[in-house]
């Protein structure tokens, strides 16, 4: 089935076509990880502020994408995030490069009112530095659920990855991750949102909860090309371990292109 026919499935499954509104639609589409359009992400962290690292500050500038494809007879969507991250080095000075490569398969299963993602996931050690990677090769994998509301959009997306080779010398990798997704729709594109990350390193016992609230817009460049720029101030409610955030920015622009049109 082409990308284009089960989106319109998606679509229909799921109240999205016409319930509330061309506009409504248009800011659900753009901010739905499951919409299977070809998607360029330029993400950033700033974190000025991190637990018991005083005066000492992180940034991570994430470049993802998203390819939808339809390779083992059922819809999927590739999903790739690469770091440039700038970290503190000890006992002074910061290093800045490439981190991990993560790569998502992910297989979509729409519904009524609720659609699923699902698939595996891949952590390749390309950091540059040992200070931006974990130097272990990873696997795991990630799940979603989507459901548009006629106000905006309720998800979450989960994540677990677990290493089983690498620098022998690092330490094992055991990560949670859980992203819940509220986005509610206003006017002339709009949008306000909350999608802070939520980490668990169930090898070492630390984690961090943040709460997110932003503001972001949808723009229709053209009959192809769709534009969502956002910036979204998270406050961590609850942390444990040296080199959590204390609060953090996240900003980006997302360009989303239509397929089969």
């Amino acid at each position: 089935m082409r990308s284009e026919v089960w989106f319109a499935a998606l679509l229909v499954v799921s109240g999205a076509s016409g319930a509330w509104g061309q506009e409504h639609e248009a800011i659900n589409e753009a901010n739905n990880p499951l919409t299977p359009k070809v998607t360029i992400n330029f993400h950033n962290y700033y974190v000025p502020e991190l637990t018991e690292l005083p005066d000492r500050y992180a940034n991570q500038f994430l470049l993802r994408g998203l390819i939808p494809a339809d390779v083992f007879g059922a819809p999927q969507l590739f999903r790739y995030t690469l770091p440039i991250a700038t970290a503190p080095e000890f006992p002074s000075g910061y290093v800045t490069g490439l981190g991990d490569l993560t790569i998502m398969d992910i297989f979509v299963i729409p519904g009524e009112k609720v659609s699923f993602g699902f698939g595996p996931l891949v952590v390749f050690p390309t950091a540059t530095d040992d200070s931006l990677g974990a130097g272990k090769w990873q696997a795991g994998a990630v799940g979603l659920a989507i459901a548009p509301q006629r106000w905006g959009l309720l998800g979450s997306l989960v994540t677990f990855q677990t290493s089983f080779a690498g620098q022998s010398e690092r330490e094992d990798v055991s990560l949670l991750t859980v992203q819940p997704i509220v986005n509610f729709n206003l006017k002339d594109g709009y949008y306000l949102r909350s999608t802070a990350i939520w980490n668990f390193d169930l090898e070492g016992g630390d984690y961090s909860i943040p709460v997110g609230l932003g503001l972001g817009k949808v723009i229709q460049l053209n009959e192809k090309v769709t534009m969502n720029a956002f910036v979204e101030p998270q406050y961590t409610v609850s942390s444990h371990g040296a080199g959590q955030p204390e609060w953090q920015i996240f900003a980006g622009v997302n360009f989303q292109f239509a397929i089969g049109k």
